[in-house]
């Protein structure tokens, strides 16, 4: 029987940690983004672009990161991605500080490394545990998506206590120090080798596996619409409830950590009872929530419960979906399949605030379109989980052997 690694306690406490710093670094631009809209006098749709634009980075450039984590390790990974980090947080900081919008979107860009940081967690987390605790410590891991939370809570209350770009500052300082402890304290799990194997065949070995496929096609879902609504919401919130930053800013943030806290939940039950139906119960949460939300609940607790309801759904929908990764993929691709589905997943957030910017009726203040967009999509996902979906609970092995998951 397997038994959990000493030292991976502290390794996932020190991985979380480093997600947190590197997702709030991500998302600084969204808490914002009424305030860009403001000063800059944006459109809805310019709006959504600026929002968007590091998620586009984070999303592809998972897919490498997560095939060098197989390579060097998560603890230079982990540091490299924590300090290519700070240039770009400065630089949004000067395009915000000189109003220039065509800097933002361009910085913005390169933000997006911050949020190729989950690529490397899942690979370094997942050889520190057994199979059977493999849900938890990718759950455990996954809340550091809490630096949505952080983001959204602290930094428009940062830019009206310290100013602006001393709060861009902050986080930069915030991120070099997390990537020092990272460096000198973090270690590798005993039994991880590096897999020197050039990148690209890797990609080509997991791109071939079925489970790679439909493990992006829910965690598009998921893992998408969390990042969606995070991003989103404080825009939402304005265009329809007419709420200032720092309400909107502190809403997101609820929203952000109910899907935080039930990630683990989601990644226990998965190890439990199985990941299928906890992905199935989240997929059929998404579909009804979408369609509470596009009636536009009144303001406050029923609106709130709404979101609250779909940040959960979609925050056990992530823990159970990695819970499935973490014991369908062959051991020495969990890195390239770690690294293409959760891009898969950035990309899922990537374009539904480009949709809801484009299909925005100003007139009636209604996302319509966006919203059953998402039913819709989160329908035909529940129908093919529970009709072609097998929910294993063995063992990658069998998968290496018929290439199929």
């Amino acid at each position: 029987m397997e038994t959990e690694n000493k030292g991976a306690t502290k390794n996932l406490v020190l991985a979380t940690a480093a997600s947190v710093t590197a997702f709030w670094a991500w998302t600084i631009i969204a808490p914002l983004s009424t305030a860009y809209t403001q000063q800059m006098d944006l459109s809805t749709s310019q709006t959504s672009i600026v929002v968007a634009m590091p998620v586009f980075v984070g999303s592809l450039g998972r897919i490498v990161v997560g095939s060098l984590t197989d390579r060097f390790g998560g603890r230079i990974m982990f540091t490299a991605v924590l300090i290519c980090t700070v240039p770009s947080v400065l630089l949004v900081a000067l395009a915000g500080s000189l109003q220039s919008y065509g800097l933002l979107v361009f910085f913005a860009f390169f933000l997006g490394v911050a949020g190729t940081v989950f690529a490397v967690g899942i690979p370094f987390v997942s050889p520190w545990y057994p199979k059977s605790r493999r849900g938890f410590a990718t759950g455990v891991f996954g809340a550091g998506m809490g630096g949505t939370a952080l983001s959204a809570f602290l930094t428009p209350r940062l830019v009206s206590w310290i100013g602006y770009f001393p709060t861009h500052l902050l986080v930069a300082a915030l991120l070099v120090a997390v990537a020092a402890v990272i460096w000198f304290t973090m270690e590798e799990a005993p039994s991880w080798e590096a897999n020197r194997n050039p990148v690209v065949p890797k990609l080509k070995a997991a791109a071939k596996l079925r489970t790679t496929w439909e493990m992006c096609f829910l965690y598009a879902i998921v893992f998408g619409g969390f990042v969606s609504f995070s991003n989103y919401l404080p825009t939402y919130l304005k265009d329809v409830y007419e709420m200032d930053p720092t309400g909107a800013g502190t809403r997101t943030a609820g929203f952000a950590l109910a899907a935080v806290l039930l990630r683990p939940v989601g990644g226990i039950l998965a190890d439990k009872i199985g990941p299928k139906p906890v992905v199935l119960f989240s997929l059929a949460a998404v579909v009804i929530l979408a369609f509470v939300v596009n009636m536009r609940p009144g303001a406050e607790i029923p609106a709130g419960l709404t979101f609250l309801g779909m940040a959960a759904a979609l925050g056990l929908g992530t823990g159970g979906v990695f819970a499935w990764v973490g014991i369908s993929a062959p051991p020495e691709r969990v890195g390239s399949v770690t690294g293409i589905v959760s891009a898969a997943g950035g990309l899922g957030g990537y374009f539904p605030p480009l949709v809801m910017g484009a299909t925005y009726n100003a007139e009636d203040k209604s996302y319509a379109i966006g919203l059953l967009l998402l039913a819709a999509t989160a329908l035909v996902a529940f129908a093919y989980t529970t009709s072609f979906m097998k929910g294993r609970r063995k063992p990658a092995e069998e998968t290496a052997g018929s290439g199929t998951g």
